[in-house]
Protein backbone atom coordinates (compact mmCIF):
# COMPACT_ATOMS: atom_id res chain seq x y z
CA UNK A 1 0.00 0.00 0.00
CA UNK A 2 1.62 3.47 -0.71
CA UNK A 3 0.26 6.79 0.37
CA UNK A 4 1.37 10.08 -0.73
CA UNK A 5 0.66 13.46 0.94
CA UNK A 6 1.89 17.10 -0.74
CA UNK A 7 3.16 19.41 1.45
CA UNK A 8 2.63 23.05 -0.51
CA UNK A 9 5.90 25.85 0.78
CA UNK A 10 4.94 28.57 3.28
CA UNK A 11 6.06 31.77 2.87
CA UNK A 12 7.96 33.09 6.35
CA UNK A 13 5.17 35.71 6.46
CA UNK A 14 2.65 33.28 7.03
CA UNK A 15 4.49 30.96 9.02
CA UNK A 16 4.14 33.99 11.69
CA UNK A 17 0.63 33.83 12.41
CA UNK A 18 0.40 30.01 12.11
CA UNK A 19 -0.95 28.53 15.69
CA UNK A 20 0.57 25.47 16.60
CA UNK A 21 -2.19 22.83 14.82
CA UNK A 22 -1.32 25.10 11.68
CA UNK A 23 2.51 24.83 12.50
CA UNK A 24 1.89 20.90 12.81
CA UNK A 25 0.11 20.88 10.00
CA UNK A 26 2.51 22.14 7.89
CA UNK A 27 6.26 21.26 8.81
CA UNK A 28 5.61 17.88 11.57
CA UNK A 29 6.54 14.44 9.72
CA UNK A 30 3.94 11.65 11.39
CA UNK A 31 2.61 8.75 11.00
CA UNK A 32 5.40 7.86 8.23
CA UNK A 33 5.55 4.12 9.68
CA UNK A 34 2.94 1.65 9.36
CA UNK A 35 3.37 -2.26 8.95
CA UNK A 36 2.94 -3.38 5.18
CA UNK A 37 3.03 0.49 3.81
CA UNK A 38 5.13 2.85 2.42
CA UNK A 39 4.04 6.62 3.45
CA UNK A 40 5.48 9.60 1.90
CA UNK A 41 5.63 12.95 1.71
CA UNK A 42 5.90 15.35 -1.06
CA UNK A 43 7.30 18.53 -0.16
CA UNK A 44 7.65 21.55 -2.65
CA UNK A 45 10.78 22.51 -0.54
CA UNK A 46 13.21 21.62 -3.67
CA UNK A 47 10.57 18.82 -4.47
CA UNK A 48 11.90 16.91 -1.25
CA UNK A 49 10.10 13.62 -0.73
CA UNK A 50 10.64 11.81 2.92
CA UNK A 51 8.61 8.94 3.77
CA UNK A 52 8.98 5.56 5.67
CA UNK A 53 8.18 1.73 4.67
CA UNK A 54 7.65 -1.22 7.01
CA UNK A 55 7.57 -4.50 4.98
CA UNK A 56 7.07 -6.35 8.42
CA UNK A 57 8.27 -9.53 7.30
CA UNK A 58 6.91 -9.18 4.03
CA UNK A 59 7.91 -6.79 1.02
CA UNK A 60 6.88 -3.92 -0.25
CA UNK A 61 7.90 -2.09 -3.86
CA UNK A 62 8.31 1.46 -4.58
CA UNK A 63 8.04 2.05 -8.28
CA UNK A 64 5.23 4.60 -9.98
CA UNK A 65 4.46 7.54 -7.74
CA UNK A 66 2.11 9.62 -9.57
CA UNK A 67 3.25 12.72 -8.00
CA UNK A 68 6.29 12.76 -10.41
CA UNK A 69 4.39 12.35 -13.52
CA UNK A 70 7.12 9.52 -14.52
CA UNK A 71 6.87 5.53 -15.03
CA UNK A 72 9.49 5.16 -11.64
CA UNK A 73 9.57 7.17 -9.09
CA UNK A 74 13.78 7.48 -9.19
CA UNK A 75 13.52 8.19 -13.10
CA UNK A 76 14.77 11.41 -12.23
CA UNK A 77 15.63 11.45 -8.39
CA UNK A 78 17.99 9.76 -6.31
CA UNK A 79 16.99 8.23 -3.04
CA UNK A 80 18.93 7.78 0.15
CA UNK A 81 17.44 5.04 2.33
CA UNK A 82 18.42 4.46 6.27
CA UNK A 83 17.25 1.46 8.35
CA UNK A 84 16.24 2.34 11.58
CA UNK A 85 14.36 -1.22 12.59
CA UNK A 86 16.39 -4.83 12.30
CA UNK A 87 17.61 -6.59 10.12
CA UNK A 88 16.18 -5.77 5.98
CA UNK A 89 16.47 -5.96 2.80
CA UNK A 90 16.58 -3.40 -0.27
CA UNK A 91 16.56 -4.66 -3.97
CA UNK A 92 17.05 -2.23 -6.66
CA UNK A 93 18.77 -2.26 -9.90
CA UNK A 94 19.30 -5.77 -9.92
CA UNK A 95 21.55 -5.88 -6.53
CA UNK A 96 19.94 -7.05 -3.14
CA UNK A 97 21.67 -4.91 -0.03
CA UNK A 98 21.68 -6.27 3.13
CA UNK A 99 21.11 -3.38 5.53
CA UNK A 100 21.34 -3.73 9.48
CA UNK A 101 20.23 -0.89 11.51
CA UNK A 102 21.74 2.53 10.97
CA UNK A 103 23.07 1.31 7.52
CA UNK A 104 22.51 3.76 4.82
CA UNK A 105 22.07 2.72 1.28
CA UNK A 106 22.50 5.41 -1.73
CA UNK A 107 20.51 4.83 -4.98
CA UNK A 108 21.26 6.83 -8.44
CA UNK A 109 18.78 8.50 -10.86
CA UNK A 110 17.37 5.88 -12.99
CA UNK A 111 17.90 2.33 -10.74
CA UNK A 112 14.27 1.63 -11.03
CA UNK A 113 11.77 -0.04 -9.11
CA UNK A 114 12.62 -0.22 -5.18
CA UNK A 115 11.67 -3.72 -3.08
CA UNK A 116 11.53 -3.50 1.15
CA UNK A 117 11.84 -7.03 2.50
CA UNK A 118 12.24 -8.34 6.07
CA UNK A 119 12.17 -6.87 9.65
CA UNK A 120 13.54 -3.08 8.58
CA UNK A 121 12.20 0.33 9.15
CA UNK A 122 13.60 2.23 6.02
CA UNK A 123 13.51 6.06 6.27
CA UNK A 124 13.08 6.92 2.77
CA UNK A 125 14.22 10.39 1.39
CA UNK A 126 14.71 11.49 -2.10
CA UNK A 127 15.38 14.54 -4.46
CA UNK A 128 15.86 15.52 -8.13
CA UNK A 129 19.44 14.28 -9.78
CA UNK A 130 20.57 15.73 -12.81
CA UNK A 131 23.00 12.96 -13.13
CA UNK A 132 23.36 9.35 -12.25
CA UNK A 133 25.63 7.90 -10.23
CA UNK A 134 26.45 4.35 -8.93
CA UNK A 135 24.66 3.11 -6.01
CA UNK A 136 26.23 2.31 -2.79
CA UNK A 137 25.40 0.89 0.24
CA UNK A 138 27.02 3.08 3.49
CA UNK A 139 27.48 0.78 6.58
CA UNK A 140 28.67 2.28 9.78
CA UNK A 141 31.97 1.53 9.23
CA UNK A 142 32.35 3.67 6.16
CA UNK A 143 30.87 6.92 7.35
CA UNK A 144 32.97 9.45 8.43
CA UNK A 145 32.54 10.45 12.02
CA UNK A 146 32.81 14.04 13.37
CA UNK A 147 32.56 14.70 17.20
CA UNK A 148 31.86 18.38 18.36
CA UNK A 149 30.49 20.23 21.34
CA UNK A 150 30.93 19.54 24.72
CA UNK A 151 29.12 18.34 28.12
CA UNK A 152 29.48 21.85 30.07
CA UNK A 153 27.07 23.39 27.29
CA UNK A 154 24.63 19.75 26.85
CA UNK A 155 25.63 19.19 23.39
CA UNK A 156 28.35 16.96 23.04
CA UNK A 157 27.78 14.76 19.64
CA UNK A 158 28.79 12.64 17.11
CA UNK A 159 28.00 13.20 13.50
CA UNK A 160 27.88 10.60 11.36
CA UNK A 161 27.92 11.74 7.57
CA UNK A 162 26.77 9.53 4.96
CA UNK A 163 26.13 10.83 1.51
CA UNK A 164 28.39 13.53 2.08
CA UNK A 165 31.17 14.75 -0.09
CA UNK A 166 33.81 13.57 2.26
CA UNK A 167 32.33 9.68 1.65
CA UNK A 168 30.78 9.59 -1.43
CA UNK A 169 29.60 11.69 -4.71
CA UNK A 170 25.43 12.35 -5.41
CA UNK A 171 23.89 15.24 -6.95
CA UNK A 172 21.91 17.26 -4.29
CA UNK A 173 20.86 14.84 -1.17
CA UNK A 174 22.92 15.03 1.67
CA UNK A 175 22.21 12.48 4.48
CA UNK A 176 23.44 11.65 7.82
CA UNK A 177 22.54 11.26 11.86
CA UNK A 178 23.43 13.20 15.00
CA UNK A 179 23.89 11.23 18.19
CA UNK A 180 23.79 12.81 21.33
CA UNK A 181 26.22 11.51 24.18
CA UNK A 182 24.85 10.56 28.08
CA UNK A 183 23.86 13.73 29.35
CA UNK A 184 23.76 16.27 26.42
CA UNK A 185 20.57 17.55 24.96
CA UNK A 186 20.95 20.29 22.32
CA UNK A 187 21.53 18.73 19.12
CA UNK A 188 22.55 21.89 17.50
CA UNK A 189 24.19 24.40 19.07
CA UNK A 190 24.25 27.58 17.85
CA UNK A 191 21.47 27.29 15.67
CA UNK A 192 21.60 27.92 11.89
CA UNK A 193 19.79 28.51 8.20
CA UNK A 194 20.66 27.86 4.69
CA UNK A 195 19.08 30.08 2.22
CA UNK A 196 20.54 27.61 -0.83
CA UNK A 197 18.80 24.53 0.82
CA UNK A 198 16.40 22.61 2.75
CA UNK A 199 16.88 19.92 5.59
CA UNK A 200 14.43 17.56 7.55
CA UNK A 201 15.18 16.06 10.39
CA UNK A 202 14.00 12.94 11.67
CA UNK A 203 14.21 11.81 15.03
CA UNK A 204 14.21 8.32 16.18
CA UNK A 205 15.76 6.24 19.16
CA UNK A 206 13.48 7.65 21.70
CA UNK A 207 10.92 6.30 24.49
CA UNK A 208 8.06 6.41 23.72
CA UNK A 209 7.18 9.55 26.27
CA UNK A 210 9.82 11.57 25.48
CA UNK A 211 9.90 14.27 23.13
CA UNK A 212 12.37 17.03 21.63
CA UNK A 213 11.28 20.65 21.42
CA UNK A 214 12.16 21.26 18.28
CA UNK A 215 12.46 24.46 17.21
CA UNK A 216 12.25 26.12 14.22
CA UNK A 217 10.99 29.74 12.10
CA UNK A 218 13.36 32.81 11.50
CA UNK A 219 16.19 33.98 13.74
CA UNK A 220 14.39 36.73 15.61
CA UNK A 221 10.43 34.66 15.08
CA UNK A 222 11.25 31.42 16.34
CA UNK A 223 8.14 28.93 16.95
CA UNK A 224 8.42 25.12 18.28
CA UNK A 225 7.39 21.76 17.80
CA UNK A 226 7.06 18.99 20.10
CA UNK A 227 8.52 15.68 18.27
CA UNK A 228 7.93 12.57 19.25
CA UNK A 229 10.03 8.81 18.33
CA UNK A 230 9.96 8.66 14.52
CA UNK A 231 8.81 11.75 14.01
CA UNK A 232 9.97 14.64 11.95
CA UNK A 233 10.74 18.17 11.09
CA UNK A 234 10.74 19.85 7.35
CA UNK A 235 12.80 22.48 7.37
CA UNK A 236 11.98 25.63 4.56
CA UNK A 237 15.39 27.17 3.88
CA UNK A 238 14.42 30.52 5.43
CA UNK A 239 14.28 28.66 9.01
CA UNK A 240 16.46 27.46 11.57
CA UNK A 241 16.63 24.08 13.04
CA UNK A 242 17.77 22.62 16.08
CA UNK A 243 16.25 21.29 19.56
CA UNK A 244 16.68 19.91 23.31
CA UNK A 245 15.11 16.19 23.99
CA UNK A 246 14.96 14.12 26.68
CA UNK A 247 16.69 11.19 27.21
CA UNK A 248 18.57 9.41 24.47
CA UNK A 249 17.39 10.24 20.77
CA UNK A 250 19.20 10.36 17.55
CA UNK A 251 18.35 12.89 14.17
CA UNK A 252 18.81 11.84 10.69
CA UNK A 253 19.36 15.37 8.55
CA UNK A 254 18.76 15.17 4.65
CA UNK A 255 19.46 18.48 2.93
CA UNK A 256 18.87 19.47 -1.38
CA UNK A 257 19.06 22.31 -3.05
CA UNK A 258 21.92 24.31 -4.88
CA UNK A 259 24.34 22.62 -3.63
CA UNK A 260 26.29 20.47 -1.32
CA UNK A 261 28.89 22.06 0.57
CA UNK A 262 28.38 21.19 4.47
CA UNK A 263 29.33 24.20 5.76
CA UNK A 264 27.34 26.82 3.51
CA UNK A 265 25.32 28.04 6.72
CA UNK A 266 24.81 30.97 8.74
CA UNK A 267 25.31 30.62 12.55
CA UNK A 268 22.65 32.27 14.82
CA UNK A 269 24.22 32.78 18.56
CA UNK A 270 21.79 31.84 21.07
CA UNK A 271 22.21 35.84 22.13
CA UNK A 272 20.38 36.84 19.05
CA UNK A 273 17.70 34.52 18.71
CA UNK A 274 14.06 35.86 19.51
Amino acid sequence: MLTVETRQAVHPEHAKSMDTAALRKNFLAQNLFADGEIRLIYTHYDRFVMGGAVPAGGSLTLDKVDETKTPSFLDRREMGIVNIGDAGTVEAGGETYAMNRGDVLYLGKGTGAVTFGGQGRFYITSCPAHHTYPSRLVTLADCVEVKMGAAETSNKRTIKQFIHPQVMESCQLILGYTSLEDGSVWNTVPSHIHDRRMEAYLYWGMDDDARVLHLMGQPQESRHLFIGNEQGAISPPWSIHSGAGIGEYTFIWAMAGDNVDYTDMEFIQPKDMR
